[in-house]
């Protein structure tokens, strides 16, 4: 299978169906730039971009199986219920986009050297976010006196759908306690299906599931074209002292 490199000015097709058996596991093309319009051309048929080299190519990937998530089938662990209960905690929407995507990129994960969430990465989404298709959700905990940014997660939506893209926390549970309200609130606006691309013991702590990658964009045909019931703002979502 050839691989091709897009310039510039040129929106890639990612609609072919890639096989279970593509040697290239899931790599579809490799593109130049990252811009707002490469993004939206994507994750329609279940593409995203993964990292750039130091030459400055873009690489797009499919997976097969898929992880997502059906909103009405979370799961919260115990343990996790119980910090929502007891921790004071407050969850904002939309509050500090740009805060969260930089967190993603900076901070340090166990056996990654470093992130692919590079500066061009940064602006494409920062994009999107002020198109209205990126959106973030904040874990706000106790901090000497004060609220203090300890986590959260950033996605794109089209459509019913969100595309979960990364998450970060400061502090113990924090991007776990944003996710647990984020998902209900998805639903309640209206999203169908959340797309987790990677199938981690994380993910499948809260209920995820995988998923076909030809049943995955057949979902994706129908829930992009279904818009929200409720639109996803910059708002207040839970807060307990």
């Amino acid at each position: 299978m050839t691989i091709y490199l897009y310039t510039a000015n040129q929106i890639p097709d990612f609609s072919p169906y890639r096989s279970p058996n593509d040697p290239h596991d899931g790599l579809i093309c490799l593109t130049e730039t990252i811009e707002p319009q490469h993004l939206l051309a994507a994750y329609p048929h279940g593409a995203f971009p993964w990292y750039e080299d130091d030459e400055n190519r873009v690489y797009w990937f499919t997976q097969n199986p898929r992880a997502v998530l059906l909103p009405e089938k979370l799961h919260i662990r115990q343990s996790l219920q119980k910090t929502l209960r007891r921790q004071a905690h407050k969850i904002t929407v939309n509050h500090c986009f740009d805060d969260v995507i930089e967190q993603c990129a900076t901070i340090k994960r166990a056996g990654q050297g470093g992130s692919w969430i590079s500066a061009r990465f940064q602006a494409a989404y920062r994009a999107l976010h002020r198109m209205g298709h990126a959106h973030s959700f904040e874990c706000w905990l106790p901090e000497n006196g004060d609220w203090a940014l300890a986590g959260g997660l950033y996605g794109v939506q089209i459509g019913s759908v969100f595309y979960g893209e990364s998450m970060f926390s400061r502090q113990a549970n924090a991007s776990q306690m944003a996710f647990a309200h984020a998902v209900p609130f998805l639903r309640e606006c209206g999203i169908r299906l959340i797309d987790c691309q990677q199938d981690t013991d994380h993910l499948r702590q809260f209920g995820s599931q995988l998923m076909n990658l030809r049943d995955f964009k057949d979902h994706l045909r129908q829930y992009n074209a279904q818009p929200l019931t409720r639109p996803i703002v910059r708002e207040m979502l839970f807060q307990a002292a």
